[in-house]
């Protein structure tokens, strides 16, 4: 195992290899699909299945769950969960330790704010200062 991977033990007793990200050097599990142009922070993970675009940023403590994708220049603060199967649109901002639930969906240049939870399945589009909009 060469000093790029490390492998981390799940809740159900199965090891998962993570590599570090080229860029801020997070930890990418293996089957995830990274753009080389993303940032992932250190101290951020990237489950298998999950695709990044580019220039989207992923902070530190951020933890982007299986199978979601995490559109072109998409940025996800510190601490945030972004569930399984989620879409984040290009150019959203998903703030501090919000909890974005599986399948749910945030629109192209959507605010999250911090500290907020969006329900599993749910489809979220915001105005610029970050209300959210009627479906």
């Amino acid at each position: 195992m060469g000093k790029n991977y490390i492998d981390i033990e799940d809740d159900r007793g199965e090891t998962l290899r993570y590599r570090k990200h080229v860029n801020g050097r997070g930890l990418v599990a293996h089957g995830a699909k990274v753009n080389p142009q993303a940032l992932i922070e250190a101290g951020a993970y990237v489950e298998p299945g999950a695709k990044i675009g580019a220039g989207a940023r992923i902070v530190r403590g951020a933890w982007v769950d299986s199978d979601a994708v995490i559109g072109e220049n998409a940025y996800i603060d510190a601490h945030a969960h972004i569930g399984q199967g989620a879409v984040i649109g290009d150019g959203a901002h998903v703030g501090v330790r919000t909890d974005i639930g599986a399948g749910a969906r945030i629109a192209r240049g959507a605010r999250i704010g911090d500290d907020e939870t969006v329900a599993a399945g749910l489809r979220i589009a915001t105005d610029p200062k970050g209300l959210w909009l009627a479906a």
